[in-house]
């Protein structure tokens, strides 16, 4: 298991950790994002994570957050369960993949590849 980053008060980092989720579940809930744009940037950040670290405990997050945000969704009739499984199912092998390039590549990298990616999306967004 990933060592946790530096350690606070007995109370600071499991109420960090806390804010951090809900946050995550409010934009998993409002836009459909929350691990990646919200959790990794934020155990980094917060409580000094490195982004391998902050990644897999993300992933874990995401089980949970990702499937109550999806039950949720479900009940308000905006999930298309056919067309989830045609991206979910091929997903595995881009998840092989990153995991594979993230594990070789070096941490700098991957903060800047990040970043970038944000940025791009910031844009198209706005230009949209």
């Amino acid at each position: 298991m990933a060592a946790d980053g530096p350690s606070g008060s007995s109370l600071e980092r499991p109420l960090k950790l806390m804010l951090i989720g809900t946050a995550a579940g409010f934009f998993s809930g409002l836009f459909g994002v929350g691990g990646g744009t919200v959790i990794v940037p934020l155990l980094v950040l917060w409580l000094g994570y490195d982004e391998r670290a902050a990644t897999g405990t993300s992933l874990a997050a995401i089980v949970f957050i990702a499937a109550y945000a999806a039950g949720t969704q479900g009940l308000y009739g905006n999930v298309h369960v056919r067309w989830g499984l045609l991206m979910g199912i091929p997903a595995v092998a881009g998840v092989l993949a990153g995991t594979w390039l993230q594990q070789r590549a070096r941490a700098r990298a991957i903060t800047l590849l990040f970043a970038a990616v944000l940025v791009a999306s910031a844009v198209e967004l706005v230009l949209r």
